[in-house]
């Protein structure tokens, strides 16, 4: 890797062996810079505070070694990631802003394709993951991820019965808590679909009425202004001296039409003075049948007006007009026919609750057994690394139990409480020596015995589980003696089938490494290129002196990290 402005680094390479690799130096030189800069390229969260004061970004680059056709390679080129004889090129880049940006095999490419990736080539642990095993979660999972497929099968399908569960629980609890609202709401508006019906409204019917009762309320003024207009078209009967339009219009038209051959353009408007006769007693005949059918019977004006008033009393309450209510009354029926079927909804979802219930009790009694089965496994498998790591009278158990719930499932002939990730309740159970009764690790274990148990699990997950490389930061924290160099020793086990990586404080632990890297600030602070060497020879004697007793020159711690590399290699 090489590492940029990131914290106190300004400028390093780190080599990494492909064995056992273990970065030491004085506490704040920047060791877990090296951890950080992994998780970065591993897609970890991009914290802008990582930038090194006055530089526009942090830059991590790595070359990783990645076999062809494993899952991360055909995941690499899924992403447009160009592999070199197996060689994959990762960068990630952290602005002093927060802005981040991946890249992979020369594309650039989303974090989260470089966290996918992660699960596949490196298993990194710190401090946080010891506290992490104290949680009954992480046990769960640990538990389930050595159990792996008879675990993974029936989990897949229980956690698809429990959303559905639960989406189905919710959906009958609304419906009946809500029972009174919409009782409350399908009387009402059945109230209405009757007053409607009771009406019967007929579309457009309103306006139809509206002129109706308009014509109705003004007949005496209509019918006098039609014998008026129609006396001055036709003439009144009675008047036998009075002119009329039509008399007029006739002779205009017989004075042109005794010249009409005289000139085209007086003929013309001859013919045009015909056409205005024949509009005028046209006009004339209708004005005479509009006087004669028109309805001023009070009683048609009052059935009208009732008529009415029971449609206004229908647009009031149910839209602005007519139209607006016979969409009203539609819309009104469908919801109406939702709510009533509610009822019959319940029942069915009722039924399927229940029923799921019964898979998801049956799917829970697969997960407990499976995971009661490989319990006993696990726990054996990791009593007996613990036994290579200085606690050979320790003893690891498993718990899984349950906890009884009337609400619950029914598993093994009793009720109990379920979860999205089954029944079982896994507790991961320490007896440290002969006679000690299993405890919880979070109340019965030292911080030393917490370190050595997750180093046993993650060595048991090696074999079943392998990952390429395996990074722990200071995972070796409060253990030292005879425990330090077992720990030592089976990371070095552990580093003949992966990459090891370990940034340490313990000599005992560092001098079991394949490879020993250095970091060391510069008088200014800062870690440059030259900051971080591969030690060799005297050089690593002298580092191993200084982690022992603070002294690089002390004879006797000399003489002790000579002894201590010579008892790794003569292990090895």
């Amino acid at each position: 890797m090489r590492i940029r402005s990131l914290g106190v680094i300004d400028d390093a390479v780190v080599e990494l062996s492909p064995g056992f690799t273990a970065v030491t130096g004085e506490t704040g030189a920047g060791k877990t810079m090296v951890v950080t800069s992994l998780g970065l390229l591993l897609g970890g969260r991009a914290d802008p505070a990582l930038v090194r004061i006055g530089a526009k970004a942090a830059v991590v680059e790595g070359r990783v070694r990645v076999p062809a056709g494993s899952p991360a390679a055909l995941r690499a080129e899924e992403a447009g990631a160009e592999l070199e004889d197996g060689t994959l090129l990762v960068s990630r880049t952290v602005s002093a802003e927060g802005r981040s940006r991946a890249h992979l095999g020369g594309r650039s490419v989303p974090v989260g394709v470089l966290s996918e990736l992660a699960d596949e080539l490196v298993a990194v642990h710190g401090q946080t993951d010891q506290q992490g095993l104290l949680r009954a979660a992480r046990q769960r999972e640990a538990l389930d991820r050595y159990a792996g497929a008879a675990v993974a099968g029936p989990h897949t399908g229980y956690a698809a019965a429990y959303r559905r569960l639960r989406a189905v629980s919710a959906e009958v609890e609304e419906l009946t808590t809500r029972a009174r609202e919409r009782a409350q709401e399908a009387d009402l508006l059945r109230f209405g679909l009757d007053e409607i019906a009771a009406v019967e409204p007929r579309p457009g019917e309103d306006v139809e009425l509206a002129a109706e009762a308009e014509r109705l309320g003004h007949a005496e003024a209509l019918a006098s202004a039609a014998s008026v207009a129609h006396a001055a078209l036709a003439g009144n009967p009675e008047d036998l001296e009075a002119v009329d339009a039509t008399t007029l219009v006739a002779g205009a038209g017989r004075a042109l039409d005794a010249v009409r051959s005289h000139d085209q353009s007086l003929a013309a408007l001859a013919d045009r003075m015909g056409e205005i006769s024949i509009l005028l007693g046209d006009v004339a005949g209708e004005l005479a049948g509009y006087a004669d059918d028109l309805d001023a019977d009070p009683l048609r004006l009052a059935a009208v007006e009732e008529r009415r008033a029971a449609l206004t009393g229908l647009t009031r309450k149910y839209g602005a007009d007519i139209a607006a209510v016979l969409a009203w009354a539609e819309e009104s029926a469908a919801r109406l026919t939702e709510l009533d079927g509610d009822d019959e909804r319940i029942g069915e979802l009722t039924a399927e609750r229940d029923t799921l219930r019964g898979e998801l009790a049956g799917l829970a009694q697969a997960l407990t057994d499976a995971r009661t089965e490989a319990a006993d496994r696990f726990a054996d498998a990791v009593t007996e690394e613990l036994a290579s790591l200085a606690m050979p009278h320790a003893r690891v158990s498993f718990s899984v139990r349950q906890t009884e719930d009337p609400e619950g499932v029914e598993v093994g002939g009793r009720t109990v409480a379920y979860g999205p990730h089954g029944v079982d309740e896994v507790e991961l159970l320490l007896a440290p020596h002969p006679g000690a009764p299993p405890r919880p690790i979070a109340k019965g274990a030292s911080g030393g015995e917490l370190s050595r148990v997750m180093l046993a699990v993650e060595v048991v997950f090696a074999g079943t589980d392998p990952v390429p490389t395996y990074l722990f930061d200071e995972v070796d924290a409060g253990v030292g003696g005879r425990a330090a160099v077992e720990i030592g020793r089976r990371l070095a086990k552990l580093a003949r089938s992966a990459q090891v990586v370990v940034v340490t404080h313990l000599p005992q632990v560092a001098a079991f490494a394949d490879r020993q890297l250095l970091v060391e600030k510069t008088d200014d602070g800062s870690v440059t290129r030259s900051g971080v060497t591969v030690l060799e020879g005297e050089d690593r004697v002298r580092e191993l002196s200084r982690m022992l007793a603070g002294q690089e020159d002390s004879e006797t711690a000399r003489a002790h990290a000579e002894e201590l590399l010579a008892a790794a290699r003569a292990d090895a």
